[in-house]
């Protein structure tokens, strides 16, 4: 498909506890600093987005967990499939719940944001898990299906180039460039004028997508769309989705899920490719070296909390009621380019009321800071807890689900 996100935003599977990766062991207080920014950002969001100022407001008062974590004491079942960027820390929260309500038990499975999405509407899950929110036509067709967002992550670009061991300096138009078969080799004067002093060889460029509808690529051609507005995000371009109609470029590879992008550039000398930061102990692991990458002001920034934090503050005042937005490019010298809100999906009408609470009662848990948005548990999968304001729109997402 083109992408059914409208593409006109107009802003200018792990082993169960990964290893932090460098550089992003630190989870600052993001929750309580993040309130009063602004931004320009808007959202292809139906919803009318809440002002600043009521954002504020919302974040003045403490959210009430309490009021919807109690699950139920019947026994209930509860299934999720979807990301494969949020599948490590589902898979952090599942068992500890269930050894916290031992009647409580929850599957998880890593398939993908476009199937965790097509799954919670066709009922098929409880909860899908996805990196994308909804678009307008998927909320259209479903109209009580919600996405409540869960947590911060981030996304970063890996290569692998033998040789070379040095961090590349990476902009988002030479890769836009490189995924339309545009630039070809490494030593291409488009990269070796970013990366001065550095030996790269004539090989040959392989850059991997997803073959999976899936959140990752999702960022990943919505971050293509803002750097490159006039090429990637154009309106003959392949633009921004779950699936996209990438370039048909002659080493281009396709692989599945975040493991699949990380074992496949491992096997593929002179690839690059896009993968979710819950994965960054395993792409190091294979070898693989992390790019910097340029953000709007021109700087260049591998994933940091300091950068996913900054790079938050520039949209948590415009977050709307349905939670619906890009956190993509947007402004300031230290902004790390590509985050995004971690989303369950959920129908807010189930037929077992026993379910409905269950589903309730966990997911509160999740975005409690003293429970499942705690530093333990996200920072093993280098992802940041929600600001105060957008756990406060979280919990008005939640009282919707009844049974």
């Amino acid at each position: 498909m083109k992408n059914n996100y409208l593409g006109k935003e107009t802003h200018g599977m792990a082993p169960k506890r990964p290893l932090l990766a460098a550089g992003l062991m630190g989870v600052a207080g993001l929750a309580a600093s993040a309130c009063g920014s602004s931004s320009s950002a808007t959202t292809t969001s139906s919803t009318t987005a809440t002002t600043a100022a009521s954002a504020t407001t919302q974040a003045n008062a403490a959210p009430n967990y309490a009021a919807t974590e109690t699950p139920p004491t019947a026994n209930v079942a509860l299934q999720e499939t979807g990301s494969t960027l949020l599948y490590p820390l589902f898979n952090l929260w599942a068992p500890d719940y269930h050894t916290q309500y031992s009647n409580i038990s929850i599957t998880t499975a890593g398939t993908g944001s476009g199937t965790g999405i097509a799954d919670a509407a066709s009922g098929t899950v409880d909860i899908g898990a996805s990196d994308a929110y909804l678009s307008p036509t998927q909320t259209g067709q479903t109209p009580t299906l919600i996405n409540i967002p869960l947590a911060i992550s981030a996304q970063e670009i890996v290569v692998h180039i033998p040789g070379v061991t040095q961090q590349l300096h990476l902009t988002g138009q030479v890769i836009s460039d490189i995924y339309q078969g545009k630039i070809k080799y490494w030593n291409d004067p488009a990269i070796t004028a970013l990366n001065s002093g550095v030996n790269l060889p004539h090989l040959a460029i392989a850059p991997l997508h997803r073959s999976d509808s899936s959140g990752d690529t999702f960022l990943f051609t919505q971050y293509l769309s803002k750097a490159d507005p006039n090429g990637w995000g154009s309106a003959n371009g392949p633009q921004f989705g779950t699936t996209v109609a990438f370039p048909a470029v002659p080493t281009a590879l396709a692989e599945q899920g975040n493991g699949g992008m990380v074992t496949g550039c491992a096997q593929t000398a002179g690839c690059i490719a896009y993968v979710g930061v819950s994965y960054a102990s395993q792409a190091s692991k294979a070898g693989l070296t992390l790019a910097a990458i340029s953000n709007q002001a021109g700087q260049f920034l591998v994933p940091t909390a300091a950068g996913i934090q900054a790079e938050a503050k520039n949209f948590i005042g415009q977050v709307p009621a349905n939670e619906a937005i890009s956190l993509i490019y947007g402004p300031g010298a230290t902004s790390y380019p590509i985050i995004n809100f971690e989303y369950a999906i959920v129908n807010t009408k189930q037929s077992d009321p026993n379910k409905a609470q269950a589903i309730k009662a966990f997911l509160t848990w999740a975005i409690d800071p003293a429970h499942g948005n705690a530093t333990s548990y996200v920072s093993q999968v280098n992802f940041q807890p929600l600001p105060t304001s957008v756990a406060t729109l979280s919990l008005a997402q939640i009282a919707k689900i009844g049974g």
